[in-house]
């Protein structure tokens, strides 16, 4: 499998790179979709209720007078006084089954399965049905993913000249997807933070920081990221593979050492 690799100028060069084995793996959505939920778990917020919240002074009655042997609340006896407590079927009592900070609330994932997972999301940048089918405005390429050589790192160190890269290469247009498609949330959470939903845009995976990682970082739906820290979830946002992806030349080869496929393996051992 081959793909176009771009150079400073925004014009594909004559020859194509060679793309590592890894993107020759098969598509799996149900092991991505599980790795992707084994990473979001690990941002839940622990919650848990006051340590003996409820648990005020009050005594029952007794017997003998008419009344259910509700515990309640001691004092005068007004109607305050005579109120129940304690209990979870009363009104300020304690809460029956409240949640604990020492719940479960990390999803675990089979180490094999998390690497096939992030291998099958690395080899869906390939899928041009499934990076159009997220939404992604990639008609203009004929090969997927977007190779990007290294001199780039060097050369471009302004977001003018990011910008006049991107537009010329075409992928201008999936960040103005971006800038345009923002839309404001339905729901309660416009008032917790989270008014405004943004379209995912291009993901630039790189092998270190440079002039050119910063004059593009604050485009919009733009994510950076290292090639060290990849994982599933950025790959493939929500649960669905196929975001549009642009790899360093020296990434790949990188990504081949990290996650070989299985035929490499199978060589190393023998």
């Amino acid at each position: 499998m081959k793909a176009k690799i771009y150079g400073a100028i925004g014009l594909a060069k004559k020859a194509r790179v060679e793309l590592p084995s890894v993107f020759d793996t098969p598509y799996r959505p149900d092991l991505i979709k599980r790795a992707v939920l084994a990473v979001q778990s690990t941002r839940r917020q622990p919650k848990a209720t006051k340590y003996q919240a409820g648990w005020s002074v009050a005594t029952s009655w007794g017997t003998g007078r008419g009344a259910a042997r509700t515990p309640r609340s001691h004092g005068r006896r007004t109607h305050s006084a005579q109120r129940g407590a304690l209990v979870n079927y009363t009104v300020g009592g304690r809460v029956a089954h409240p949640p604990k900070a020492e719940k479960q609330i990390v999803e675990n994932i089979n180490t094999k399965e998390r690497k096939l997972a992030i291998r099958s999301a690395i080899a869906a940048t390939t899928n041009k049905d499934l990076v159009l089918k997220r939404g992604h405005v990639a008609d203009s390429f004929e090969l997927l993913p977007i190779v990007f050589e290294d001199a780039i790192h060097d050369k471009v160190s302004k977001t003018k000249e990011a910008v006049e890269l991107l537009t010329k290469i075409g992928l201008i247009n999936d960040i103005d997807r971006a800038k345009n498609g923002r839309k404001i949330r339905a729901g309660k959470g416009k008032g917790r933070g989270r008014k405004y939903k943004s379209p995912v845009g291009p993901l630039i995976v790189t092998d270190r920081d440079s002039d050119f990682c910063n004059s593009i970082r604050n485009l919009p739906g733009i994510e950076i990221v290292n090639v060290k820290y990849l994982n599933t979830e950025m790959l493939a946002p929500g649960t669905h593979a196929g975001r549009l992806t642009v790899w360093m030349e020296k990434t790949l080869e990188i990504v081949e050492g990290r996650y070989p496929s299985k035929k490499v393996l199978s060589a190393t051992t023998t």
